[in-house]
């Protein structure tokens, strides 16, 4: 068996938690089966069962208001490009809506079946708009187009699921299949090494708290930074935020982070995606991991630090619930979601809310430890890419066995 995976993200251009998922899940598929990864970059590579097939995309278009919706005409173009590169493969496996046509289009030009992992969806991201500008119609005309044609549709969470047939009730259920996300439990596991710490000007010697991830609507980022004037005086806050996707946000979150170092100077704002023994330096040796998000199908990030020991306070929405039990490997933080946009209705509850609980932990250090140590060994239990792999495999077998009239045509 070959399969096409079809990804954005593929290392080392990773930016967001379904390029992780991409990378380690196909290291593991390829130790059984055939893989041959199509991804946007110029990566190539041959090793083994694994294949790397990058691609550009159109050259960048600058002048005037084509500047949002350009990511979304690049993206077209590509999925185009990628159908004449394509070898011989038994069924096709896409990830974001990014390479979703190329799913399509595989499926309808090569007869074979197509897979869609949904990692999060356009209809439920409203604020996509603030991004691509016009071209958010566009990218949610191909994510709609795609999802009604693939013949499996796999979902990250069963919150994810709950998701997908809200946004598009007409897809039949018992399409889509939920298969976590996992983590690398040999490359995330704790460590005392703090020389990541101190070279990005992070006091070993104090407790902090840690944010992980990219600074857009969806990770909920300036919430936790508007938390920080209700955390214990002078508490250690480190935000690993980069890659913003527009600049406004970004300009919103630099004037928000300068605010909050006028009440306590102790923010450490790292603007750069950490390369991996930086997040485990990181993860291993923080007080208190919080994820804020809005919006999360699962939340890889989460799992990350759980394998570091380290305790959560998350947000409780999408699959998250399924990742970080509550009371158990840290707290869940509950809040009431705009039904149009998924935004907090009330912003400065849901950011005292993640606060009180910061703080339950920074307060109680044993807490704080007892929560870690579960944390680890929930994700030894459940999270594995191994079993995660397995599943996907079983998944592929059950398509291609179908008959051809009895797939979704």
């Amino acid at each position: 068996m070959r399969v096409g995976l079809m990804t954005r993200e593929y290392p080392p251009y990773v930016y967001g938690g379904a390029g992780v998922h991409v990378e380690y899940l196909s290291r593991e598929l390829a130790k059984f089966i055939e893989v041959e990864v199509h991804c946007w970059g110029d990566q190539f590579s041959d090793k083994g069962n694994l294949h790397i097939r990058g691609a550009e995309p159109w050259s960048q278009i600058t002048n005037g208001t084509q500047e949002k919706f350009k990511i979304a005409l690049e993206t077209l173009s590509l999925n185009l490009l990628q159908m004449t590169s394509i070898s011989a493969i038994d069924v096709v496996h896409t990830h974001t809506w990014y390479v979703s046509m190329a799913g399509f289009l595989a499926k309808k030009l090569y007869s074979i079946p197509f897979v869609m992992t949904t990692h999060s969806l356009e209809p439920l991201r409203a604020w996509k708009a603030e991004q691509l500008g016009s071209g958010y119609a566009m990218s949610s005309w191909m994510e709609r187009t795609a999802i009604h044609e693939a013949d499996a549709v796999i979902a990250v969470s069963h919150g994810a699921k709950a998701d997908v047939l809200r946004a598009y009730p007409e897809i039949d259920a018992n399409r889509i299949h939920v298969i976590h996300n996992g983590v690398d439990l040999d490359e995330y596991r704790k460590t005392s090494d703090t020389t990541a710490l101190i070279e990005h000007g992070v006091d070993p010697s104090l407790p902090y708290v840690l944010f992980v991830g990219r600074i857009t609507r969806q990770k909920g980022v300036t919430h936790l930074v508007d938390a920080i004037p209700h955390l214990p005086p002078r508490t250690q806050v480190v935000l690993c935020a980069g890659a913003p996707d527009t600049p406004e946000i970004a300009a919103e979150m630099r004037e928000k982070v300068e605010r909050a170092r006028a009440v306590d100077p102790r923010v450490i704002w790292i603007e750069k995606m950490l390369s991996k023994p930086e997040a485990v330096q990181l993860y291993s040796n923080c007080a208190v991991f919080c994820c804020p998000s809005v919006y999360e199908p699962f939340g890889i990030i989460n799992l990350e630090a759980m394998a570091c020991r380290a305790p959560v306070v998350a947000s409780a929405t999408g699959g998250i619930p399924e990742v970080v039990a509550d009371g158990v490997t840290g707290y869940l933080v509950p809040f009431d979601q705009d039904p149009v946009t998924g935004f907090p209705l009330h912003p400065e509850k849901f950011s005292r809310d993640l606060a009180a609980k910061i703080s339950v932990l920074l307060a109680d250090p044993e807490k704080a430890r007892r929560f870690g140590d579960a944390g680890r060994q929930r994700v030894e239990e459940e999270f594995s890419w191994s079993a995660i792999a397995g599943q996907t495999i079983h998944l592929y077998r059950q398509l291609i066995d179908r008959p051809l009239r009895d797939r979704n045509l």
